[in-house]
């Protein structure tokens, strides 16, 4: 078992090292433990923005304006280190979207 505090020591670490970028994309099948990349990224690029809501739980946003996303029907998301994939969710596609709406996407992380 691990202490809190050690929970609270690696869930900061995440937060301020493990991850500096997201991606969005249209693939939505199963993830695969070796992908570097998502299935279908698109050319755009998210905000993103990390808190920790919690002693040992991270909430990342993902955010994109509709403007880059118009009419496309997003069905992953993964959170990159520089150029390697560390988080991948595929789900339900969302969309498509006018330009005049914003998609944003809530990750919850929690050191256990």
């Amino acid at each position: 078992m691990i202490t809190d505090e050690l929970k609270t020591l690696i869930a900061t670490h995440i937060k301020d090292n493990l991850f500096d970028s997201a991606k969005i994309g249209l693939g939505g099948n199963s993830t695969n433990p070796t992908a570097t990349d998502l299935d279908v990224p698109l050319s755009v690029t998210p905000t993103i923005t990390k808190t920790k809501s919690d002693l040992n739980v991270l909430e990342v946003k993902v955010s994109i304006s509709g403007n880059s996303i118009q009419g496309k029907v997003i069905r992953e998301v993964g959170l990159f280190n520089g150029s390697d994939m560390v988080y991948r969710a595929n789900f339900d596609g969302v969309g498509p979207f006018s330009t005049t709406e914003t998609l944003e996407l809530f990750i919850l992380l929690e050191v256990e």
